[in-house]
């Protein structure tokens, strides 16, 4: 293990989320998922249906990545979706019963990824919502990105 007295900061938090993500993309792996695709199907678990469109702009990925995303999602039976009614030329996406227990798999799982580590995984998401907050804030000059951040840590 290297000495990691001298990493700056930025270092440690970014190490600590790609290994984080790692362990976790092992894990969803296993049930079809992806970290993209739980975002996904979390967004759809809280706000119900929504166009791709819509999806791709919530969660602030262009279409045509969010469009790779649902596919293997609808590969695995996480998803459906409709053509919409309103306008032919989209579709609505929603969760199946299926990609509704994927989502309490996930929300498992990320907290195996923690238990093993020295803290209370609620206090550190709460420090680091916190960090995220103040962070965000100070980009006001740039909306769109502080407006991104906040929307998906506003829970």
């Amino acid at each position: 293990m290297p000495d990691m007295d001298h990493w700056p900061t930025g270092r440690l938090l970014s190490t600590a989320a790609r290994l984080v993500e790692h362990s976790w993309n092992e894990k969803l792996g296993a049930i079809g998922l992806t970290h993209a695709g739980v975002i996904a199907i979390e967004v759809l678990a809280a706000q119900g249906p929504m166009t791709q469109a819509q999806l791709a702009q919530y969660v602030r990925v262009q279409a045509q990545t969010m469009g790779k995303t649902l596919s293997r999602l609808e590969s695995h039976g996480h998803i459906a979706r409709v053509r919409s009614t309103s306008d032919r030329r989209s579709h609505v996406v929603s969760l199946t019963e299926q990609g509704k227990e994927a989502v309490a798999q996930a929300v498992e799982m990320e907290r195996s990824v923690l238990a093993s580590a020295s803290i209370d995984p609620e206090l550190l998401r709460q420090e680091l919502k916190a960090v995220v907050r103040e962070l965000a804030s100070q980009f006001s000059t740039t909306p769109s990105n502080a407006g991104a951040l906040m929307d998906n840590v506003a829970k």
